[in-house]
C-alpha cells in the first residue's frame, strides 16, 4: 500500500510540474499587431495551439483546431497560436495563415521565452490558460487522430473539447489521463 501511495504521489507531483504558468508576454502576430496575455483578461480562458510552418502533424491538426474554435465562438474563450520555431518568420507565418484561412492571431515567440515558460516541447500541442492568473489548466493533443506515421479516420478521444468542457464547468482535468502531444520538436536556442 505504501508503494502504491508513493507511486500515486509521484505521478501527481509530475502532473502538477507539467502544468506551469505562462509568462506575461507581448508578441507580434502575422499582421504585425502586438498582443499580451493581459489583452485577454476579460476572457474566461485562452487556448494556445503550438504552431510551426511546414510541420506535417501541426498542419494536419489545424483544420480540427479551426473547427473547435468555430464551435466555441459564442463562448468567452480566445483561440491563439504560438510559433517558437527558429526558422519561421512573420512573412512565412502570414503565408500559412492565409493558406489555412486562419483569422485569429498567430504569435511569433522570437526569443522562445514564452514557449520555455510553458514547457513546450512539440508542435500541435494545445494549452488552456486562465488569462487572469496565467495558470495552465490543460496541455496535450487536440485528439487522438494523429500520431507519428499514423492517421486515424475516426477519433476516439477529444482531449481539447473534453478539457474545455471540464474547465468551463469549474473542474480540473486529470492530466494523468492525457497522452503527450505528437508533433515536430521545437528546437531551442542554447541558453
Amino acid at each position: 500500500m505504501t508503494i502504491a501511495l508513493l507511486l500515486g504521489w509521484s505521478t501527481l507531483g509530475h502532473a502538477e510540474d507539467f502544468l506551469k504558468n505562462v509568462k506575461d508576454f507581448e508578441l507580434e502576430d502575422q499582421h504585425g499587431i502586438r498582443h499580451s496575455l493581459e489583452d485577454y483578461a476579460e476572457r474566461d480562458f485562452v487556448v494556445i495551439y503550438i504552431h510551426g510552418t511546414g510541420c506535417p502533424i501541426a498542419r494536419l491538426s489545424v483544420p480540427t483546431y479551426l473547427e473547435i474554435e468555430q464551435d466555441y465562438s459564442d463562448r468567452n474563450i480566445e483561440f491563439l497560436m504560438l510559433n517558437s520555431f527558429v526558422q519561421d518568420d512573420i512573412p512565412r507565418i502570414a503565408q500559412e495563415a492565409e493558406e489555412f484561412n486562419i483569422g485569429f492571431p498567430i504569435l511569433k515567440d522570437a526569443d522562445q521565452s514564452v514557449a520555455r515558460s510553458m514547457g513546450v516541447e512539440r508542435t500541435a500541442e494545445v494549452f488552456i490558460v486562465d488569462p487572469r492568473t496565467n495558470k495552465i489548466h490543460f496541455r496535450g493533443p487536440i485528439n487522438d487522430a494523429l500520431g507519428y506515421e499514423t492517421q486515424r479516420t475516426r477519433t476516439s478521444n477529444h482531449y481539447l473539447r473534453d478539457a474545455l468542457e471540464t474547465v468551463m464547468a469549474g473542474g480540473t482535468v486529470n492530466m494523468n489521463e492525457i497522452p503527450d502531444a505528437k508533433g515536430c520538436l521545437v528546437g531551442y536556442f542554447l541558453s
